[in-house]
């Protein structure tokens, strides 16, 4: 008995960077489909590959306000266009059906580089570190160009970009936290730094960077990117860094300290003074001891001071 046939796409779509239909290997054009709008409804279908839109949803994405008594009919036409274009001889076995009063793409039939990516993102999060983390750099570069970059003036496709940066965000610092798991501090910083271009306020992002500079022995780059956070923190949000970016700051700067015994004892001398201003009460010591320690920690800083003025 043979055995099923695996059900082979009709066509392959990219909505990454340039718009592109290929059926049979040949590449189809827009004009091919009939104009821009039976481009946009094809791009509206692919976006909810599987899931049907009604013919009302489409109306009122395509023309809005402005649709007319005709518009039924004209959409109707537009998709007659897209049929003969994308799988002509096949009405009712190609990729585009109609259901529930609307219109929908077969999954099985449509090979489309934003569901790869999203399939692949999945994949990634039932796998190891290890197995994971070639998935993620996979669909980071199918999406390496913006999706429906070529659709500017419609609120549709404005929308799906959001939700597709959101995911891509996500997906490069997931990507970052791993590699810097797997011990590759510098694709961490690499990945995690487009993440913050995207997203500048997304305070995991900088954490994750900060911490990687630290698992590379970088601590000047790593208290450099801190001082840029907590800038960018304090103008737009009115805050400060988080506790566990804060965390980090802390052992970089005891990590900068440590080959240079005078930024050690700067270092020493701040946080002991920063304790008494800011820490627990009950800590208090006898007089003779705070008031030797206090003044060890003035001639400390004030030396310091009087270099970095002299230097300057």
């Amino acid at each position: 008995m043979d055995s099923p046939k695996e059900t082979t796409p009709s066509i392959s779509v990219r909505l990454f960077g340039s718009f592109e239909v290929r059926r049979d290997g040949v590449a189809l054009t827009a004009a091919d489909m009939g104009g821009c709008k039976p481009r946009h409804i094809l791009e509206i279908l692919l976006l909810n590959l599987g899931t049907p839109v009604s013919k009302t949803r489409l109306i009122d994405l395509l023309w809005g306000a402005g649709a007319s008594d005709g518009s039924v009919a004209t959409l109707e036409s537009y998709i007659s266009g897209i049929r003969r274009a994308i799988q002509p001889g096949q009405t009712k076995t190609g990729p585009l059906r109609t259901a529930n009063s609307g219109y929908v793409l077969d999954p099985k039939l449509v090979d489309l580089d934003l569901f790869r990516f999203r399939d692949l993102v999945r994949d990634a999060g039932e796998l190891p570190p290890d197995e994971a983390y070639p998935l993620m750099l996979e669909a980071l570069e199918i999406s390496a160009e913006p999706l429906l970059g070529f659709e500017l003036a419609s609120d549709w496709a404005e929308e799906a970009r959001a939700r597709h940066a959101a995911e891509k965000v996500a997906l490069q610092i997931l990507a970052a936290e791993t590699a810097a798991l797997l011990g590759k501090p510098d694709d961490a910083v690499n990945l995690v730094q487009a993440a913050i271009r995207a997203e500048p306020l997304n305070e995991r992002a900088w954490t994750v960077l900060v911490t990687a500079y630290e698992q590379a022995g970088l601590p000047a780059e790593g208290l450099a990117a801190y001082d840029r956070c907590r800038r960018l923190f304090d103008r737009d949000l009115g805050c400060t860094p988080g506790p566990a970016l804060q965390e980090a700051h802390l052992r970089l700067l005891r990590q900068r300290a440590e080959s240079n015994s005078e930024l050690s004892e700067v270092l020493a001398a701040l946080l002991y003074l920063g304790e008494r201003l800011n820490g627990p009460k009950s800590r208090q010591l006898p007089a003779a001891e705070s008031r030797r320690m206090h003044e060890n920690a003035g001639r400390v800083l004030d030396s310091f001071l009087q270099r970095v003025r002299a230097a300057v």
